[in-house]
């Protein structure tokens, strides 16, 4: 039998193909193998199934998960014939609690420097970080312990509950204030009256260069026009007058390129540009950090993508400044300043690629087109971010008019700088040459009637930027919140408008009734400035500044008490009655919530188990065929009442629309154009009085829970 041959050096990484990349690096003398991720987490049983021990100071059992024994087992064979083992994880809290788990269960000395950190799959980036190994960092251990404690309890409380009282598959710490963000912008969409105003705009023209004013100022103060009244009176006071140019300002203005990705910015960026989920950015992105195959080499294209940080480091930072200088000359090289969040953990470097050389038409025969688009963005962006300012010549003009002062802005690029590897929208607007004191008289002036907009929706960036403002969650949680929020149907995203690819959060009903039920029982914790100070506290513990079991009691000694009056005082929904009798005992037919979704089952339940699923019932009627697959059409019962579906529900999603209802007149009129006012009913079931002629007229009025604007516009009525 052939003697089994000794590892000299045994690597320990995360990811299988990381693992295969880093091991072409570092030759015969080293094994790299891969612990897929966590092999353990936090045990579902003890008192509430939370795996936590919360009277003995928060004590965790692990246990090493189902899918993970054969790897466990197949890593310890390898570590009893290693010499030497390093705990090559990710290099953030995640990766450090997994070197930690690794070590406990392999029987790896903590005692011993076998930790090695690098933010780039890269041979210079490994084979330097495994000259300098460290010991297991345990305050980051603790602090991403303290995360997963928190969150578990959390979870597992609050989840249990909203499912037995509302039916609500799930609530967290983090998820739940995203939930919540969502919900807030819909109530305040669904609150908001619009609000009249108007804008005044001066025409010229002067060597056959036409330019435009805007009002700015009345009597020194900023200029209000309410109604069409006072612009009307504006327009003839100013029609045909000569306007004295009173001030004429000239200089230079620089435009700095934007910094290098964080995650929450590159997220922000492929959702607006290329029209990616968080999701499909980061497991694109995930890849291209382990590493592709170009040709001559595997290596990983960019770094870590799990980071808050703008920073770059100076190495790469030269390599930068002689690319651009070999390539569009020495006027084109920038200073790269970093910018330091009040969030950040600047716990590595920002998202750049790891050689600025790999241009993305020479490596674009080795990826894919979704990975091409990221990498052009990622390169792009790091290399505009260590080029210069573009420079623009910016005038702008003050013209009065006894008390009116009108506003003319204009700029033209005088040098392009990083736009020239990264354009924006940037349209020159030319001034003629004007002076100070100078007499001209306007061609036209224009009035323009306006109304004020609703905040919009969230879109995916506009909701990953406000978490990252508000100090919510981390990098590497942002994609999975939000998987999970779509996942439990507390939110849907749809089109922004017919022909969009832009998509915003719409909250569902459950979505609606989940943040309404933690607001009026969790608003103490499940808010934003809550959840922002315990991210907080866990940047703390990572720092050694704060004990982890201090911020565990006071987190539960105040959530222990909110859930208990929860368990007392909230209300519990009761299913709907379907007006039908259960075929097996003859009680009352019921519509419950399950986790696929509604069923009707027997009340009677559990003592008579008889069910079915929503669209069994009347289903000998005629309703005719869907016209999308043909099946049968049947009549379903929803939350709403009855309502005809395709029988082969959910593969086919037919439903059969309701023909809408005229709007009913309320007997009054318009008080902007005098047409008749009709109520109305919104998409979310709201009812209001609008204007029978919208599009035109755009007046609207609550009809229910008027705001005091609401209430002023109707009395000016």
């Amino acid at each position: 039998m052939k003697k089994k041959e000794n590892i000299k050096n045994l690597v320990i990484v995360e990811s299988p193909s990381k693992a295969s990349t880093i091991e072409k690096y570092l030759g015969k003398d080293y094994v790299v193998t891969a612990s897929k991720g966590h092999i353990c987490d936090l045990a579902t049983s003890g008192k509430g199934r939370l795996g936590i021990d919360v009277d003995n100071d928060f004590k965790p059992t692990y246990v090493i998960s189902k899918d993970k024994k054969a790897v466990v087992k197949e890593l310890k064979e390898k570590v009893k014939d290693a010499d030497n083992v390093l705990l090559a994880t990710d290099p953030d809290r995640e990766g450090e609690a997994i070197a930690y788990h690794l070590a406990k269960n392999l029987d790896i000395d903590l005692n011993e420097k076998n930790r090695i950190v690098f933010h780039e799959v890269t041979k210079p980036a490994v084979t330097q970080a495994i000259s300098q190994p460290r010991k297991v960092d345990m305050n980051l251990v603790n602090s991403q312990e303290t995360r997963r404690i928190l969150d578990r309890i959390i979870g597992f409380k609050l989840s249990g509950l909203l499912n037995s009282k509302i039916k609500s598959r799930s609530a967290g710490r983090v998820q739940s204030v995203a939930l919540k963000l969502i919900v807030d912008r819909e109530e305040e969409i669904n609150r908001f009256v619009p609000q009249e105003y108007w804008t005044i705009n001066a025409e010229f023209s002067k060597e056959k260069t036409d330019f435009s004013a805007d009002l700015t100022k009345i009597n020194n103060e900023k200029a209000k026009v309410e109604n069409q009244q006072q612009a009307q009176e504006i327009v003839d006071e100013c029609t045909g007058k000569e306007f004295t140019v009173k001030q004429v300002n000239k200089e230079i203005k620089a435009k700095k390129p934007k910094l290098a990705y964080t995650t929450s910015t590159l997220q922000q960026d492929a959702a607006n540009k290329l029209y990616f989920t968080s999701k499909k950015t980061m497991t694109i992105a995930q890849k291209l950090y382990e590493g592709i195959n170009i040709g001559t080499t595997t290596t990983g294209l960019i770094t870590y993508m799990r980071t808050d940080s703008t920073r770059l480091s100076p190495v790469f930072i030269e390599q930068g400044k002689k690319y651009i200088l070999d390539n569009f000359g020495q006027k084109y090289v920038g200073n790269y300043h970093q910018k330091i969040g009040k969030n950040s953990q600047d716990a590595h470097e920002a998202i750049r690629v790891t050689d600025i050389n790999n241009e993305p038409d020479k490596i674009k025969n080795y990826l894919t087109n979704d990975e091409l688009k990221l990498y052009r963005l990622i390169y792009n962006r790091t290399l505009a971010a260590m080029m210069a300012d573009a420079l623009y010549d910016s005038m702008t003009v003050l013209l009065n008019y006894q008390q009116y002062e009108f506003t003319a802005n204009g700029k033209t690029r005088i040098f392009d700088g990083y736009l020239k590897v990264y354009p924006e929208v940037d349209d020159d607007k030319i001034l003629p040459v004007l002076t100070e004191k100078e007499q001209i008289s306007p061609l036209e002036i224009i009035s323009k009637q306006h109304f004020t907009e609703p905040p919009s929706r969230y879109t995916e960036a506009k909701l990953i930027k406000t978490m990252e403002e508000n100090g919510i969650g981390r990098p590497s949680t942002y994609a999975t919140i939000i998987d999970t929020i779509i996942k439990r149907n507390y939110v849907s995203l749809e089109k922004q408008s017919s022909g969009s690819k832009t998509k915003v959060f719409i909250p569902t009903e459950q979505g609606i009734l989940t943040t309404n039920k933690l607001d009026e029982f969790f608003k103490d914790i499940i808010n934003v400035k809550y959840t922002a100070n315990m991210e907080k506290q866990l940047d703390e513990i990572a720092e050694g500044e704060l004990d982890k079991v201090k911020s565990l009691h006071d987190f539960y000694e105040q959530f222990i008490k909110l859930l208990d009056n929860a368990k007392e005082n909230m209300e519990k929904i009761q299913p709907v009655k379907t007006g039908r009798t259960c075929p097996q005992c003859g009680n009352e037919l019921v519509i419950r919530k399950g986790r696929y979704g509604e069923f009707i089952s027997c009340s009677n339940y559990p003592e008579c188990k008889y069910h079915e699923s929503i669209g069994e019932e009347n289903s000998d009627n005629d309703f005719g065929v869907c016209s999308q697959c043909g099946s049968k059409l049947v009549e379903k019962m929803g939350r709403f009442g009855k309502f005809v579906a395709c029988s082969n529900y959910p593969q086919c999603k037919y439903i059969v629309k309701k023909e809408k209802e005229a709007p009913v007149e309320v007997g009054r009129t318009c008080p902007q154009c005098g047409s008749a006012l009709v109520e109305r009913v919104s998409r979310y079931g709201t009812k209001f009085i609008g204007c029978s002629n919208y599009p035109k007229c755009h007046y609207i009025e609550a009809t229910n829970k008027k705001s005091a604007s609401a209430k002023k516009v109707k009395k000016n009525g």
